[in-house]
């Protein structure tokens, strides 16, 4: 069995996926930033052309690039924000290789989406927001997809994934202000400047669909949250609900949710 684990920020995923690793050795955890078979968040997806070229921009960085590297079907891809550094602009120079935040065409991301959902054979395999988080954002802020075409989307993934052994384990947040308030003060640097809700305000509020709906500060952030949480629920229900369990975030006992997913 393979486990995606869903939610929104701060809803307890990589809690829930460590658990659940915890209880079975078997059991492999894929996390943002991590060279996963389904999902390229945090990573750079770069030919072999622009991979030589960032080899050569960043020479004193080019063997822990070359560590952080797996090679995929003409491509190369980068786990950039494992690599701990103060060279200047690293990080931001790499960004601009993922192919999320509207950066590939909508056409060009879904293929590749499909595509490595289709090729993906694993078992054992948990998923800390491999599915919808990354993709969903991108679909509503950037491509400015309406809930019916998201929805369409992830009927074509689900045709994709066919017979492949696997259960949707969502985490519903209840209140998504107190939630975004919690973890705004936990991530903050060492000395308590917040990193996490500065950076994810300016997403939103620069984004397309932002820009579009006045989506601006707390506020616009909740509005947009509640409005992605009810439509992930619903692609749950419509798309994927003999796959799904969902539960209140961190209101429930690990092994009654084990034992509902795997009563299904």
């Amino acid at each position: 069995m393979n486990y995606f684990i869903e939610g929104l920020e701060g809803s307890g995923k990589s809690t829930l996926a460590g658990r659940i690793v915890r209880e079975d050795a078997g059991l492999t955890a894929y996390r943002e930033g991590d060279y996963s078979p389904v999902e390229l968040a945090w990573c750079a997806y770069v030919t072999p052309g622009q991979y030589r070229e960032i080899l050569e921009r960043y020479p004193q960085l080019a063997e822990e690039i070359e560590a952080k590297t797996a090679a995929e079907e003409g491509r190369r891809i980068i786990r950039y924000t494992q690599i701990l550094t103060d060279v200047p602009g690293f990080h931001r120079d790499l960004e601009q290789y993922e192919i999320y935040n509207g950066r590939w065409s909508r056409e060009d991301f879904e293929e590749v989406v499909l595509k490595r959902f289709g090729r993906w054979s694993g078992d054992g395999g948990v998923f800390e927001c491999s599915m919808f988080q990354n993709i969903v954002e991108n679909q509503i802020l950037f491509y400015s997809m309406t809930d019916e075409e998201i929805v369409e989307f992830y009927r074509r993934l689900k045709q994709v994934l066919g017979d492949r052994a696997y259960r949707i384990i969502y985490l519903e947040v209840g209140d998504i202000e107190k939630s975004i308030t919690a973890i705004r003060k936990e991530r903050v640097d060492e000395h308590g400047n917040e990193l996490w809700f500065p950076l994810m305000l300016w997403y939103l509020e620069n984004s397309p669909r932002g820009q579009a709906d006045g989506l601006t500060g707390m506020e616009g952030l909740v509005k947009h949250l509640d409005h992605r949480q009810r439509l992930e629920k619903r692609i749950l229900e419509e798309v994927f609900s003999e796959n799904a369990v969902i539960v209140k975030a961190k209101e429930y006992e690990l092994q009654e949710v084990m034992g509902r997913v795997e009563g299904q």
